[in-house]
This record gives C-alpha cells, sequence and structure tokens, in this order.
C-alpha cells in the first residue's frame, strides 16, 4: 500500500562508532505557529534500540507493538516540535546491550558530544525511558541538559494543560516522576502555564528535593483530583437524567480527532497538527440526522510507551472514556503505522477496562484518506460501506462525514428500543420521568389513560420500572 512520505531519513550510526546525522525536515504542518519570534532551544534527537529487535519491557510492563526505527524517531521529532524545539540534529542508536551507565555505548556518548559541541546544541532528547543516574551520566558527559521521552511528554502535558484538572494532573505525573530525580527548583507548583522546567540549561543549581514534601504535595493533589472526579461524577449523574448518549472521540495522538470534533460540532477546539494539542475534554451536544442528540466527547490523544503512572493520574480526563456509550476510534488511516498505532490505543483502552464492557459500541474512524491517492481511497470507502465498525472519512474536506453521522445514528437506533405504554392519565409523575429520561416518540390522551410511544435504552427502562414500580399500568410492552 503506497503512502504518503512525512518526513525526511533520519541517519543511522553503529552503537559505539561514528555515525552520520542527519535532520529529517519538520514538514510545514507540524512547525507550531507563535505570535512574535523568540530564540527556540537548539535540540537533538536520537532514538536508541536494540539491533536484535528486543524493545525491552515498556513502562507499565505491556508488549508494545514493533515499529520501525526510523518511525520512531520521526515520531520523537514530532513530539520535540510540540514544545517548540529547534531540531537540530537526530540519530538512530543501533545497540547490542543496554548499557547501565549511560545506555548508549561509549562510542555514541562521544560521538554526541562532539555535535553538541559542533551544532551548539542545548538539550538532548533521548526516544528511550532513562534511569535518573543514566540522565546524570549523559548530562555530565555530553554537557547539556538531558530528558527521555517520559519527560519529554510531561513537558508537552505541562504546556498544553489548561484547566485546573488538568494541571492537576500533570502535576501529580510530573512529581511522580520526578521522585528520584534532581529538579531545578518549586517554582512550577506557582507557575499558571507552561512546562514544568525539565528544559533549563545546564550549569543551572541543581537542588535534591525533599522527598516528605513531594509526598505531601502529591497526597494533596490526589486530595483534589478526588473532588474533581465526585464533581465529574455528578456532572454525569445529571447526564443521565437527560437522554443524551455520550461518544467519546479516542484514538493515536495527532490522528485528527479535535478536527473531527470540530467538523461535528462546528466548535473551535484547538485542531493544531501537533501532538497532544488536547490534553483537557471538550464535550458538546450534536444532532444526528434522525434528530437524535448525543454528547460528543474529545479527550487527549494516546501514545506507544504511555507509562502506567502517567495514565493513572490522566484517568479523571479519561473517565469519560470510561463512562461513554460508543467509542469513535479515530485512526489517521494514511499513516505508515496505523495498524502499530490501533493496538497503542487498543491497549490503553484494555488497561482502562474499557474493551471488557459487551455492551459498549466501538466504531472506527479511517480519517484523512485525503492524504492518499484516489484510487486507496476509493477502496477504503468501498470497504468501510461495506462495514458495520468502521467508516472512511476526511475531516479537513468533510468527506464521509455525513455517513459517520448516519453509522452513529444507526448505533443508538438499534440499541435503544420503542416501548409502548398505557398509564392511567394520573401517573403524572411516570410520565414526567419519562419525558425526562427518554424520546417520547407519539401521545394519546384519552378520558382515563394516556397512550405514549417511548424510546429508551434498556439501561433507562430497567431504572424507570425500578422507579415507579407501583405505577398503575394498563399496558408495558415493546414495540419494534
Amino acid at each position: 500500500m503506497k503512502r504518503r512520505k512525512r518526513t525526511g531519513n533520519p541517519a543511522t550510526g553503529t552503537a559505539d562508532g561514528p555515525a552520520s546525522s542527519v535532520s529529517p525536515p519538520l514538514p510545514e504542518r507540524h512547525l507550531p505557529k507563535v505570535d512574535e519570534p523568540r530564540r527556540r532551544t537548539r535540540a537533538l534527537v536520537f532514538h536508541p534500540y536494540l539491533k536484535d529487535g528486543r524493545h525491552g519491557p515498556p513502562p507499565g510492563g505491556r508488549a508494545a507493538p514493533a515499529r520501525l526505527p526510523e518511525a520512531r524517531l520521526a515520531e520523537a521529532v514530532s513530539l520535540a516540535a510540540a514544545i517548540d524545539l529547534e531540531v537540530v540534529e537526530t540519530a538512530l542508536a543501533p545497540l547490542s546491550d543496554i548499557r547501565p551507565a549511560t545506555y548508549i555505548g561509549s562510542g555514541k556518548v562521544e560521538e554526541l558530544a562532539a555535535l553538541v559541541k559542533e551544532r551548539g546544541i542545548e538539550l538532548i532528547v533521548a526516544d528511550c525511558d532513562l534511569s535518573p543516574g543514566q540522565q546524570r551520566n549523559l548530562e555530565r558527559a555530553l554537557n547539556a541538559k538531558v530528558i527521555d521521552r517520559t519527560g519529554l511528554i510531561l513537558e508537552i502535558f505541562g504546556e498544553r494543560a489548561q484547566t485546573k484538572e488538568g494541571r492537576l494532573q500533570v502535576e501529580l505525573a510530573h512529581l511522580t516522576y520526578q521522585k528520584s530525580r534532581l529538579v531545578r527548583s518549586w517554582t512550577h507548583l506557582e507557575r499558571q502555564r507552561g512546562g514544568f522546567g525539565f528544559l533549563g540549561g545546564p550549569g543551572e543549581t541543581q537542588i535534591e528535593v525533599d522527598r516528605r514534601l513531594i509526598g505531601e504535595r502529591i497526597a494533596k493533589i490526589k486530595t483534589m483530583l478526588q473532588a474533581v472526579t465526585k464533581t465529574r461524577g455528578l456532572h454525569r449523574r445529571a447526564r443521565q437524567r437527560v437522554p443524551y448518549p455520550v461518544v467519546a472521540l479516542v484514538g493515536y495522538t495527532n490522528t485528527g480527532k479535535s478536527t473531527l470534533f470540530n467538523r461535528l460540532t462546528a466548535a473551535e477546539v484547538l485542531a493544531a497538527d501537533m501532538l497532544f494539542a488536547t490534553l483537557d475534554p471538550t464535550m458538546r451536544a450534536i444532532a444526528l440526522p434522525s434528530g437524535r442528540r448525543v454528547i460528543l466527547s474529545d479527550t487527549v490523544g494516546f501514545i506507544s510507551h504511555l507509562p502506567t503512572h502517567l495514565v493513572a493520574a490522566f484517568r479523571a480526563t479519561l473517565e469519560e472514556v470510561i463512562e461513554a456509550d460508543l467509542i469513535l476510534h479515530v485512526r489517521d488511516i494514511a499513516h505508515p503505522e496505523t495498524e502499530a498505532q490501533k493496538a497503542d490505543v487498543l491497549a490503553v483502552l484494555g488497561d482502562l477496562g474499557v474493551t471488557d464492557d459487551p455492551a459498549r459500541g466501538l466504531l472506527e474512524a479511517w480519517n484523512k484518506i485525503d492524504l492518499l491517492p484516489p484510487e486507496e481511497a476509493a477502496e477504503l470507502v468501498g470497504r468501510s460501506a461495506g462495514s458495520a465498525a468502521a467508516v472512511a472519512i476526511s475531516a479537513i474536506t468533510g468527506a464521509g462525514i455525513d455517513a459517520l453521522r448516519q453509522r452513529i445514528d444507526a448505533f443508538f437506533a438499534a440499541r435503544d428500543r420503542l416501548r409502548t405504554l398505557r398509564l392511567n392519565a394520573g401517573e403524572g409523575a411516570a410520565i414526567a420521568w419519562l419525558y425526562a429520561h427518554g424520546e417520547v416518540v407519539s401521545r394519546e390522551d384519552g378520558d382515563d389513560a394516556v397512550d405514549l410511544t417511548v424510546r429508551m435504552t434498556p439501561a433507562a427502562w430497567s431504572r424507570f420500572l425500578k422507579a415507579y414500580s407501583q405505577a398503575t399500568f394498563v399496558q408495558a410492552a415493546a414495540a419494534q
């Protein structure tokens, strides 16, 4: 299958010997837009990998789908671009074994040190998970600040989160990560915006943060987040009293979830072509072709090798996914590693317990067909037309959006049942409940009874029977 080429070819090298280093050009659509010029931090991004194909246990112990090192490096460059780093060098670092002291071999360390000096590099991004000791040893050897993949993701989260809840979630993940690491200061706890100081330059005073203070702060944040979770639960129960099911958009980061959300809701949510453009969930009510209304929720994007403690820290945000009636999995179908991205998303959903509920629907939106050759896009449209599990779309051009709306509508129409009821005219409370929690399709008032046809979910029908078990039913039957 032909794919649209998205990045340049990063240079390869040996574990301990010299290797050329070529910066893959960042596509224009990936370049962050700023209001006024400012000097960007010059960075080198390298991806180490084991030559025999071993990837080692990822954070959290989940098996990671095998990926090409070049694709992993390109993704790391996109991560760096998300916080406006100027990536001036990239490198692959094939390893025979992971070195306990520096992760990579001494030859590669010397090569990177030479590049740091020659190119004036201020920051090294290691696309792996470094131990605190490995990070410190590399900083000393390279005379530059070093951050690993987790630190980079947390820096992005720190810049992107806007709500109080989002900031708390990021801070919790940051403190959990930093418990055994040196940090620059506590000033980040007072910031209203921005990251968490991972990018401070070498030579700054580094202090060992008192672990007791970190523990106290973590406990306080967890208490505050429990209150947030409780508030979310109240809001969710309030929504359950309204007959609006929830459709949650999920997907690998940068697959176009926010663009699709904007297309479906006509809202102006940040939809930059950057990784993690959305960190705080956004919710809107939309009308489907039948007139049925649903709540659409846009959530944070997933990514490979997402640390377990980070998933836990963001669980409150992801609760909208856990509680959703329908999961709309937005995929970048034009990406060369779309299947691996899908596997990563399903793995995270599995961690959250989402895939364990057979009553919850799962629908795929094959996005970005506009980036494919016309004949390939047409083939995908044909395939999705014959499938109940996927719809081929372009959130940018609008292609397939009507079909997607109809498919969502069809899911809820098949799930919800029409029920005909005849109630005594005096059962006003029960009739009002049906209006509040179901869709009353028709009503006929007689002298002593009221005939109703109501569309309800099975769960709502069960709640109705429980709440009004003493109501006088003349008739209660399911209608097809």
